[in-house]
């Protein structure tokens, strides 16, 4: 039986009742039903996470929200993992969601760290993938300001911006997932280009550019988060390396490291099957991670 697919989108934008505008949620076909929520990277959305939301929704409702200044949700100047963290929490609340697992990606992950150490009895487990609870050397700053020199107005076709990036950015499936985030414009959007012409960025660049340096910055944790908690790492990333170990272990003193061999930053989309079933396990979905 296939999990149905429901849309939601708030009507008002920002409230203190659903302040995440936009987030995409499957019904489990298990019973009972347990609840996952997934929390994306840096210039990304929910819909990076289909593929995997299609496989997590087999044993469980997944709740996969785009965080403030991606997708759609409401675009604001300031981004904090206080901020975002706090955004889930009410989302969470208007959804009565009082019991869940949290799975979140990089930036996603900084703000689980922070969520799970303000309300730990929420979050019965956690999964943190590729990132660790520290502050980075700020790296993509060549990034930014190559998609602020793209003029969204006058583009013709997605091709064009990839030839543009392709001077900044070598990577051709990294140039493909930032420009997931380029969408047609129209009259009615009002985003970036009132004339309604040619396309525009989906996150809110500007956003984004101005709260970078909280990006880089370390989650403010408060209380460790005693859970069970699995960091998944890309064995090709540096994201998570052997001398943070420490700083894990204090925040998240029964934490775990999966690594994945032939992954780099993002391992659920470079290797889904493998990541699937160390997730399945730690879960307790009823799978095995075999090979893993």
């Amino acid at each position: 039986m296939t999990a149905t697919l429901l849309f939601t989108k708030s009507q008002s934008g920002i409230s203190t009742t659903n302040p995440i505008k936009n987030h995409e949620t499957t019904d489990s076909t298990a019973a009972p039903a347990r609840t996952l929520v997934v929390l994306h990277g840096l210039f990304g959305n929910w819909e990076n996470w289909g593929a995997r939301i299609r496989q997590f929704s087999k044993y469980s409702d997944v709740h996969a929200m785009d965080l403030r200044n991606h997708g759609e949700s409401p675009h604001l100047n300031s981004a904090s993992y206080s901020e975002m963290a706090d955004d889930v929490i009410k989302t969470l609340d208007h959804l009565q969601i009082t019991d869940c697992d949290l799975l979140g990606h990089s930036m996603g992950g900084k703000v689980a760290m922070r969520i799970a150490s303000i309300q730990s009895t929420r979050i019965a487990r956690l999964i943190l993938v590729d990132i660790a609870p520290k502050a980075y050397p700020p790296h993509h700053q060549s990034i930014i300001d190559a998609l602020y020199a793209i003029d969204t107005a006058k583009l013709n076709s997605r091709r064009d911006a990839d030839q543009q990036l392709a001077d900044v950015v070598d990577d051709p499936s990294t140039r493909a997932f930032l420009l997931k985030n380029l969408v047609r414009d129209n009259k009615d959007s009002g985003q970036n280009n009132p004339s309604g012409t040619g396309f525009r960025w989906q996150f809110n660049l500007a956003g984004i550019r101005d709260s970078y340096p909280q990006l880089t910055d370390a989650p403010e944790l408060e209380l460790p988060y005693d859970g069970p908690t699995l960091f998944i790492k890309g064995a090709d990333s540096d994201y998570l390396s052997e001398s943070d170990r420490d700083t894990v272990m204090r925040s998240f003193p029964n934490a775990k490291v999966k690594i994945i061999g032939g992954a780099g930053h993002w391992p659920h989309a470079e290797k889904p099957e493998l990541f699937d079933r160390i997730v399945a396990q730690f879960l307790e979905y009823g799978e095995t991670e075999e090979n893993a």
